[in-house]
């Protein structure tokens, strides 16, 4: 694997997630869960550690009477994002 690239980013769930909410800025679990096609217990560990880097915000609320997780890119998620397809455009010679 290229040492160069942000280790963070560079597992396809979690650069899905990031790359989602580039374009969505915000987004809840379930939405998450259907466009990165993994599981309940993967996803969470994937958003725990985009949380952990400061990536993405999570937000905890009900809607109705259920908990709703709301997950929103941060500066950082966005800088971080922009460097990584920079750095990959390096690594390939685009």
């Amino acid at each position: 694997m290229y040492n160069g690239l942000d280790p963070v980013l560079n597992t396809p769930v979690r650069l899905a997630i990031v790359s989602v909410l580039v374009k969505v800025r915000q987004a809840d679990f379930n939405y998450l869960m259907e466009v990165t096609q993994t599981t309940q217990g993967n996803l969470s560990q994937q958003i725990k550690k985009l949380n952990e880097a400061k990536y993405i915000e999570v937000i905890k609320t009900f809607k109705g009477n259920y908990p709703q997780t709301i997950c929103k890119l941060t500066d950082t998620g966005k800088k971080a994002f922009e460097k990584y397809v920079a750095d990959i455009k390096i690594y390939l010679h685009l």
